[in-house]
């Protein structure tokens, strides 16, 4: 194994850069695809996004800012629960700046309103 990762560079004892669930995975990049008319190019552009994003927020930072960031939107007092929240605000803005760079790094449109 050591060998493998001396020829690929990978020093095999770090941990995975990318280290989210295949659940969460499959879940952000059919979203992704479904926001932009599903075609299947999107399912290349939305993987690589994702694996930007998780090069930027560790998993349980990724789950709580895209809640906040998801959540955030909703009326009344259940979206207050996170639109609220002063670090609410931040996570959902850290994530919004995150995942838009990432989307466009790998040729996503930000033209769907919920990425604005």
């Amino acid at each position: 194994m050591a060998a493998a990762g001396a020829q690929t560079g990978q020093n095999p004892s770090a941990p995975p850069a990318n280290d989210y669930p295949t659940s969460a995975r499959v879940e952000y990049v059919g979203e992704c695809m479904a926001r932009n008319g599903g075609a299947y190019v999107y399912l290349h552009k939305c993987s690589c996004a994702l694996d930007r994003i998780a090069a930027q927020l560790p998993y349980d930072e990724y789950v709580e800012s895209s809640t906040f960031a998801r959540y955030a939107t909703l009326s009344g007092e259940a979206g207050g629960i996170f639109r609220d929240p002063e670090h609410g605000k931040q996570a959902a803005k850290r994530y919004r700046g995150v995942q838009n760079a990432a989307l466009r790094a790998c040729g996503v449109s930000l033209a769907t309103p919920a990425l604005r």
